[in-house]
């Protein structure tokens, strides 16, 4: 492909696929919020909403919660009701996405395993006309998580207490596309100390001590 076609297929999709990061848990597990922790020097935030940026969304959107914090190269939304769980989330994000927005790419803060060439994978199945989609993993259903404007009404009411998308894909199956994404993304997310520093050390980094 030329140059120029390329920058033309990224200008039509700017403003069409948001990446909506979801980072408003207090990670009680691991005893800090997740948003915060830093992997490889970069916050688990910060590391999503590049993701994001690099698998080709914008806008890229951020819902903050236990941590609400200053976050570059994205869009924040405070989710006063973070500690209902993950379906408030999801809700507060939706409630976000501006008009101009045709789908938007649902992923977590806490899975630093996945990767911008995964999320491209689902944005290139939007671009080709899927209108809902889901990455894969050994045939397991998990993160990121692709849906076209027509359905956030259904997954809004369906997102309640710490469920996301989840009962939209399972009542809805047939009409999601599974996108596998074994080959360039894992994920694993951290919920532990000891998902911390594993993951950290399969990221090349040095795991922080307690905060």
């Amino acid at each position: 492909m030329e140059t120029g076609d390329a920058q033309d297929k990224e200008r039509e999709r700017a403003g069409r696929v948001a990446g909506l990061l979801l980072a408003a848990g207090s990670g009680s597990r691991l005893g800090r919020p997740k948003a915060l922790v830093e992997v490889g020097g970069e916050r688990l935030v910060d590391r999503g909403v590049r993701t994001l940026g690099d698998g080709g969304c914008a806008p890229v959107m951020v819902v903050l919660g236990a941590a609400d914090t200053v976050v570059r190269d994205a869009h924040t939304v405070y989710n006063p009701d973070w500690e209902s769980g993950m379906g408030s989330s999801v809700r507060a994000g939706i409630d976000a996405l501006p008009d101009s927005v045709d789908a938007v790419l649902i992923a977590l803060a806490d899975q630093p395993l996945v990767t911008p060439e995964a999320v491209h994978r689902l944005v290139e199945a939007h671009d080709e006309g899927v209108r809902a989609a889901v990455a894969t993993y050994n045939g397991n259903q998990r993160n990121p998580v692709m849906l076209g404007r027509e359905y956030w009404s259904t997954v809004y009411g369906l997102a309640v207490h710490d469920v996301g998308a989840r009962p939209f894909l399972r009542a809805y199956s047939h009409l999601v596309t599974a996108v596998a994404c074994d080959d360039i993304a894992s994920p694993e997310d951290i919920d532990t100390a000891e998902d911390l520093e594993r993951l950290t050390g399969l990221l090349g980094g040095e795991a922080p001590g307690p905060a």
